[in-house]
């Protein structure tokens, strides 16, 4: 079995072997400990990190703080490397996103949908920030998934509220910038405010990206970057994806008093809290596409990086990429046979059935149905963070064979895509991928094959 993968068993599979070992060195190049530890370096009394220099002897502490899925390890390496300098911290992850640290209290809470333990994890933040004063240091690590960990609804909107809200946009189809620039306005730390909070303190942020395009104010919803969003658009967003008129009353109570000026907004560019912040992304989806490009490569195939800027309907790109496959595979165009197209973003779902997946298996499905018939394309989609959807799979793994091999248990993929249905499916074929909790998260990773 190749690493991170537990599926589907590929032994004597020469090809689908070659898959998974493309993907797993994309991973390998974001391991989030190691991309903090490439990124701070410290020598002696001094602190480096992206053309910065700091001297420790100024602080009189350096608090830990942050909130993702990959955050854990990366408070691990910052522990690692400044050792008892670190004087303690609290870090929110999603549940079973653990990592051996010391000094740095770890809080498992829920994601994608906010809970309870989120909630009292972002208070041990906020009260620990409470204590920081202009000579004391505090390093954020921040990743994909920290916008759902690190919940602190403003005053007048319950959990509940913002379970119910998150759900519903999950559902919309909404996409991740969509999404976050609801939350930072209804958030007592996302969208600059963990920044107002550390204040004045020297705060650098170490960000493992998992937005596309890595824009600092919508990763894990900007908690230390000025908020170039406004109430009025958090309205906007939800008007748009048809969420609005079902939205909890204190949320639209809340959006329309501070879109009216009668709440005070999020932390802009030029405020004065964001002079003593660095921000710095270690890791994000482009470092781990070129990695398993350079894998790809040294396996003896035509490697092609088509984008890692991919986004859309699932399903919809799914008949995109496929026709790459295939256009490869009668004209030898845009890259020759044998190939490996890398492509990196994160697409969306629409849902309307009742069935189980994830944006990764609806792809792998819609792929399958595309692909039916063919012997000469693969095609693998996987969240980096080992989770896609509320399913404890990463994606799937088809080719031209899964639709005969769905009819042969008498299964029909058509049925299972219409009633967004793919884990079900991919399961009995035999082409889920299953990796477990990755510790990293740096949106999607697609990979098709043409021999």
């Amino acid at each position: 079995m190749v690493r991170y993968f537990r599926q589907p068993d590929v032994t004597g599979d020469r090809r689908r072997v070659m898959a998974l070992d493309v993907l797993a060195a994309g991973l390998d190049a974001v391991e989030p400990g190691a991309a903090v530890r490439r990124a701070l370096r410290r020598d002696g009394d001094r602190l480096h990190i992206e053309g910065r220099s700091y001297d420790l002897r100024r602080f009189r502490r350096v608090w830990v703080v942050g909130a993702g899925k990959a955050s854990a390890p990366m408070a691990a390496a910052v522990e690692d490397v400044l050792g008892d300098r670190v004087t303690g911290g609290h870090v929110t992850v999603k549940y079973g996103y653990t990592a051996p640290t010391g000094r740095v209290a770890l809080h498992e809470a829920g994601h994608p949908v906010p809970d309870e333990a989120g909630v009292a994890g972002s208070r041990e933040i906020v009260a620990l920030l409470h204590q920081a004063g202009e000579h004391d240091l505090v390093i954020a690590v921040i990743s994909g998934g920290g916008s759902a960990l690190m919940t602190l609804p403003v005053e007048g909107v319950s959990l509940a509220d913002m379970q119910a809200l998150t759900e519903a946009l999950l559902r919309s189809g909404a996409p991740i910038t969509a999404l976050n620039t609801v939350r930072k306005h209804l958030s007592q730390v996302k969208g600059g405010q963990l920044a107002r909070r550390a204040y004045p303190a020297t705060l650098i942020t170490l960000i493992v990206s998992d937005v596309v395009g890595s824009p600092l104010d919508v990763i894990a919803s900007g908690p230390t970057v000025p908020d170039p969003t406004t109430a009025a658009d958090a309205r906007a967003v939800l008007k748009r994806y048809g969420v609005w008129d079902s939205a909890p009353e204190s949320i639209r109570r809340h959006l329309d008093m501070a879109a009216a000026g009668q709440k005070p907004d999020t932390p802009k560019p030029g405020d004065p809290i964001f002079e003593r912040v660095q921000n710095v992304i270690v890791a994000d989806n482009s470092r781990a596409a070129e990695a398993a490009a350079a894998r790809a490569q040294a396996l003896g195939l035509n490697v092609l990086i088509a984008t890692t800027y991919l986004e859309g309907e699932a399903r919809e790109v799914a008949r995109v990429l496929t026709g790459i496959g295939r256009e490869i595979a009668t004209y030898g165009r845009p890259v020759g046979r044998p190939a490996c197209v890398l492509f990196g973003g994160e697409t969306t779902v629409t849902v309307r059935g009742t069935g189980r997946g994830g944006r990764n298996q609806e792809l792998a499905l819609a792929a399958a149905l595309a692909l039916a018939g063919t012997s000469d394309i693969l095609l693998a989609s996987l969240a980096t963070d080992g989770t896609d959807g509320p399913t404890d799979a990463a994606g799937g793994l088809v080719d031209g064979g899964t639709v005969a091999r769905a009819e042969g248990l008498g299964l029909s993929a058509q049925a299972a895509l219409d009633n967004n249905d793919a884990y079900t499916l991919l399961t009995a074929t035999g082409d889920l991928l299953v990796t477990g909790p990755t510790n990293t998260n740096v949106n999607d990773l697609i990979a098709l094959f043409v021999w």
